[in-house]
């Protein structure tokens, strides 16, 4: 039996999965994410392996990452967890095990998850979205992973909403991440009302003058982010991941807005929310071999 062990990295925490040929878990382990230390990172992943695998002999090994593999480099970019870009994650995670793994970001993972276990498997062709701490995106086709020719397919948190908009991470200005990622709408939040709060508390404040303000501008750039992506790709289903997947009008006003700004008489693509919460990277990650 080939067992497949599946590793998250996360933003806060990092989690190991063990799955036997049918994809029963076997064993299961959080611990925290060491962020801004990569020697730290790599020495957790190596102990998380070592320990869930330890009563079994041959098993695959996938890893779920922020960011992704240059297939120039093969060092890792675009990554907001900053410590990884430019460094040989995977090489380095294969010296310390003595193993060869597979390494895909983290929303190739949660798409690939949802589309073989979650609440787009009855579709073929599949657009995932992470919305949080980060904008991300990932395309699973036919049930494979479509990563493009650079690794950057799916990245639509990095396409442009505004020509000389918020200034991004990655050195441009006016990428969807920058308006619509959860730190982002808190920034807005603090711009319009003078205020530091938290996403929940926003959430409870919606209808005020300023909640409105705040939910209409949100839902304007939700809605033509993902028309861009509909009207490029016209998948089949898109699925919601990330914190903000949890908030409940964006499969409502939301899909309205998106639906309002594609290019089409007629529009019925899905938006959906995941069904696998935050264990869709650890999944994914699992079968990615």
């Amino acid at each position: 039996m080939l067992y497949k062990l599946g590793i998250d990295l996360g933003g806060t925490k990092t989690e190991a999965i063990l799955l036997d040929d049918s994809l029963n878990v076997l064993e299961r382990k959080r611990v925290a994410t060491p962020k801004e230390n990569y020697s730290k990172i790599v020495d957790t992943i190596s102990n998380l392996v070592s320990e869930i695998s330890r009563d079994v002999s041959d098993f695959s090994v996938g890893v779920c990452t922020p960011g992704t593999i240059s297939k120039q480099t093969g060092l890792i970019k675009n990554s907001n967890t900053q410590c990884l870009i430019g460094k040989p994650l995977k090489e380095d995670l294969e010296e310390k095990l003595h193993k060869k793994i597979s390494i895909e970001n983290d929303a190739n993972c949660f798409v690939m998850a949802e589309s073989k276990l979650g609440a787009t498997k009855e579709f073929d062709f599949v657009f995932g979205v992470i919305m949080g701490t980060g904008v991300g995106g990932g395309i699973v086709i036919n049930g494979k992973l479509h990563s493009g020719r650079t690794n950057i397919a799916g990245e639509w948190g990095h396409h442009m909403l505004y020509r000389n908009g918020n200034l991004c991470y990655c050195g441009k200005t006016g990428c969807v991440e920058t308006y619509i990622s959860g730190p982002a709408l808190e920034k807005k939040w603090t711009l319009l009302t003078g205020q530091t709060k938290s996403m929940p508390e926003i959430l409870s404040e919606i209808n005020s003058d300023a909640g409105k303000k705040w939910k209409n501008e949100f839902l304007e750039n939700f809605g033509f982010g993902l028309a861009n992506v509909i009207d490029i790709l016209d998948p089949d289903a898109i699925v919601l991941g990330g914190g903000l997947s949890n908030i409940n009008f964006l499969y409502s006003e939301g899909k309205k807005s998106v639906y309002d700004k594609v290019f089409s008489d007629l529009v019925g693509t899905p938006i959906l929310k995941n069904e696998l919460g935050d264990s869709a990277g650890v999944y994914g990650a699992a079968l990615l071999n």
